[in-house]
């Protein structure tokens, strides 16, 4: 039976905080009337993250997708969107920093007709609980005022990992999406944009994770430049 939601978990060597996540995600599903899946996205994982995904997940529909290697966040989220078997596809981070119960509202308007529903930290009425350090906020805000100049427009936050699509909608995307590291997330709005796909940016609440796999210095600057390889890699991209 084609799930109601499948939710996709990126994961690169997340032993320590995989498994609280599975359990937190696991109690919400078993209290919704519809039918879910799980799907861990791991990037060349080398310690227990897969063998501790399958114990947790085995009573459950799941898929557990591999890779030798690792190859970035982009290509693990691609990968698991692409597999995706569900009516509505939910992006969530291996620290579920966003509660899985947010997902609620984001199905109700995927449920009256957007497209995309986008979780954010910068919007009036989102509650970041536990914040970053003030270095990496305010780099975070500096990057999504560039990305607003250099990429997409109007959206405040693209990089919060918890992201909600329609099948169809996803499907297309993600099979157009090419950046491997961080700046997915700016690829996939800009695409977005690009294929005309209604998205709505819904504040969440957020508790920062203090084992970020962003690098303070060297992940901004690739950042930067992807901004400029998105816009040239995809700019025969039509509705």
């Amino acid at each position: 039976m084609k799930p109601y939601l499948s939710i996709v978990i990126p994961a690169y060597n997340e032993a320590r905080r995989l498994p609280r996540t599975l359990d937190f995600i696991l109690a919400f599903l078993r209290k919704q009337p519809y039918e879910a899946e799980i799907i861990i996205s791991d990037d060349g994982s080398k310690d227990r993250t897969i063998r501790l995904a399958q114990d947790i997940l085995r009573k459950c529909a799941h898929q557990i997708l591999t890779v030798p290697k690792n190859k970035g966040k982009g290509h693990a989220v691609r990968k698991g969107m692409l597999a995706a078997r569900g009516q509505y596809l939910l992006i969530s981070d291996a620290d579920l920093s966003t509660p899985i119960e947010e997902v609620r509202r984001f199905l109700k308007y995927l449920e009256a007709g957007e497209d995309i529903v986008i979780g954010s930290r910068a919007l009036e009425d989102s509650r970041v609980e536990i914040h970053q350090g003030v270095l990496r906020e305010t780099m975070g805000r500096i990057y999504n005022w560039i990305a607003r100049v250099l990429s997409f427009h109007g959206i405040k936050d693209s990089q919060c990992g918890f992201k909600c699509f329609r099948a169809e909608v996803a499907k297309k995307i993600f099979k157009l999406q090419k950046i491997n590291g961080f700046s997915f997330d700016a690829e996939t709005v800009f695409l977005a944009q690009k294929l005309g796909y209604k998205i709505r940016e819904e504040p969440v609440i957020w508790r920062n994770s203090a084992q970020s796999r962003v690098r303070l210095i060297k992940d901004p600057l690739a950042m930067f430049f992807d901004l400029f390889k998105i816009r040239w890699m995809h700019r025969n991209v039509k509705p």
